[in-house]
C-alpha cells in the first residue's frame, strides 16, 4: 500500500500535534498547515476542532475552508471531522443562546447535551450501524469524548450527493451523534487520537480506505 498523504488542517485549533502523531503512528505521510493547494492535493484532509462552535466557524472562515471543504468533497475527496470538526459540518450550532451558522455539509442543530452533568468527558460506548467500515473491528470498544454539545438529530433525507449515511451514536443524557461516515465525508464526536488501540484502529481504517 502507498503511503497515503494527510494534511491536517492548520487553522488555530489546539491539540492539533496529537492528532498529527496519530495518523503517522498508523502509517500516514502528514503535513499540518494550511495551504489550500496541499490541502486540495492530499489524500486526506482532517479537520480537527478544539473549543466552541463559533470560534472554530471563525478559525475555517479566515482561511477558506469553507470552499476548500466543498470542493474536495464535490471532487470525492475523502474529509475527516474530529470533535468541533464534525460539528461544523452540520447547518449551526446554538450556544450560550448565541446560533452560528456551520458549513452546511449535513442538516441539523448543534445544541448542549440534555444531561445534568456537563462536559462529558471520559470514556463512552457507541452504537455503530451494520456495514460500516470505520468501525470495523472496533464495534465493540469504548472511545474518548471532551465535550458539552451535540447533534441529537441527523436528517437523511437531505443526503442525496452520496449513499445514504451510516450514522453512530452515544448516549450521556440523551442520545447524540458520535460519528458519522457519509461518502468522502466521515466525521466523529470523540478523539480518536485520545481512544487508544481502537482509536487507533479506527484511523488505520479510514486510511486503508483513501
Amino acid at each position: 500500500m502507498n503511503q497515503p498523504k494527510i494534511v491536517v488542517l492548520d487553522f488555530g485549533s489546539g491539540n492539533v500535534h496529537s492528532v498529527v502523531n496519530a495518523f503517522i503512528h498508523e502509517g500516514a505521510e502528514v503535513t499540518l498547515t494550511a495551504d489550500r493547494t496541499k490541502a486540495l492535493e492530499a489524500d486526506g484532509l482532517v479537520v480537527p476542532g478544539v473549543g466552541s462552535f463559533p470560534t472554530v466557524m471563525d478559525q475555517l472562515r479566515n482561511i477558506g475552508a469553507e470552499s476548500l471543504i466543498d470542493q474536495r468533497l464535490s471532487a470525492g475527496k475523502a474529509v475527516f471531522g474530529i470533535c468541533v470538526g464534525l460539528q461544523v459540518m452540520f447547518d449551526s450550532g446554538n450556544e450560550h443562546g448565541v446560533n452560528t451558522e456551520g458549513l452546511g455539509q449535513w442538516s441539523g442543530e448543534v445544541t448542549k447535551l440534555d444531561s445534568p452533568t456537563l462536559p462529558h468527558i471520559g470514556w463512552n460506548t457507541v452504537e455503530v450501524p451494520v456495514g460500516s467500515s470505520l468501525f470495523e473491528g472496533v464495534e465493540n470498544e469504548r472511545f474518548y469524548f471532551v465535550h458539552s454539545y451535540g447533534a441529537a438529530d441527523f436528517a437523511l433525507e437531505r443526503e442525496a450527493a452520496f449513499a445514504k449515511p451510516k450514522v453512530t451514536w452515544a448516549e450521556y443524557g440523551s442520545r447524540f451523534v458520535a460519528a458519522v461516515e457519509n461518502g468522502p465525508l466521515v466525521a466523529t464526536q470523540f478523539h480518536p487520537e485520545k481512544s487508544g488501540e481502537a482509536g487507533l484502529r479506527l484511523i488505520s481504517n479510514w486510511l486503508r480506505a483513501l
